[in-house]
């Protein structure tokens, strides 16, 4: 038993610790560059999105259409440098469920459905951000270290 722990578990464990670094990193320039274009988008064709926001039933189109924009092409752009992650990271989680509710809410009819919603998967990478924070190869990081605080969880 203690040698299928050590090779099945411990072994591996130890290989990804010197990659922590990259998962999170990996997850912030998928994700950021998926939102930083899709915002940018939004905000260059603002009376058809603020229309789309009208007819999902989204209050106050015309204010909440810019903002959300915003929130997706900036908050991208600031998860891609890891600046700041967690507060993009947790904006764009609210987005993902505000977007499920008023777009796709009509089309569940079971957990596997609501599940297989892109939108689902973006809600656990960006609360798995906002959790989890940045990882060493960030601007959060760099910020924290030569602030001179002890080492945080970035």
């Amino acid at each position: 038993m203690k040698a299928i722990v050590n090779l099945l578990i411990l072994l591996p464990a130890r290989i990804a610790s010197y990659f922590s670094w990259a998962g999170p990193l990996i997850m912030r320039l998928i994700v950021g560059y998926t939102f930083m274009l899709a915002g940018w988008g939004k905000l260059n064709n603002l009376a058809q999105v603020t229309e789309n926001f009208a007819g999902w039933g989204i209050p106050f189109p015309k204010l909440l259409t810019p903002f959300v924009a915003s929130v997706e092409c900036f908050g991208g752009a600031m998860l891609i440098l890891g600046l700041f992650t967690r507060i993009p990271a947790a904006m764009l989680a609210v987005v993902m469920i505000v977007a499920i509710r008023s777009a796709k809410w009509g089309d569940i009819d079971s957990l596997e459905t609501l599940l297989g919603f892109e939108e689902a998967t973006y809600f656990a990478a960006f609360m798995w951000l906002a959790i989890a924070g940045p990882g060493a190869a960030s601007l959060d990081r760099l910020l924290v270290n030569r602030s001179g605080h002890p080492k945080e969880s970035t």
